[in-house]
């Protein structure tokens, strides 16, 4: 499935994997929320509480959508956050792997703290 990501200044489109929360995340779209950003990653609170997932990580690869579920959050990482060694994705703690963005992922660079985003299903 893919889903779209947009946000007041661009849009992202990005394919989930089949697991147990990506298919949670398909089934609550549309989701609103607000942007929050920590280093070069995006997060936003959804509506989902999940389980960690048995293939969870914490250092990821740029544009990797995962769910942070201490905080019930998307979040979207597409370079080193505040903790990272060098230029890894290390996200705040072990989140579960939901896909990934198509394209570049540093158009989130674009998001502000504060900004309206909405997840919806891409339809064809």
């Amino acid at each position: 499935m893919q889903i779209r990501i947009s946000w007041p200044s661009g849009q992202l489109t990005a394919t989930l994997d089949d697991t147990p929360g990506a298919k949670a995340l398909a089934a609550a779209l549309p989701i609103a929320s607000t942007a929050h950003t920590w280093g070069e990653e995006v997060y936003f609170d959804t509506p989902l509480s999940l389980p960690l997932e048995a293939d969870a990580r914490q250092v990821v690869e740029p544009g990797t959508v995962a769910f942070w579920t201490e905080g019930d959050a998307l979040a979207l990482p597409y370079g080193p956050t505040p903790i990272s060694r060098g230029d890894e994705c290390r996200l705040a703690s072990p989140c579960n792997l939901l896909g990934r963005i198509d394209g570049d992922p540093r158009v989130l660079a674009t998001v502000r703290p504060g900004d309206p985003v909405r997840v919806e299903p891409l339809r064809p």
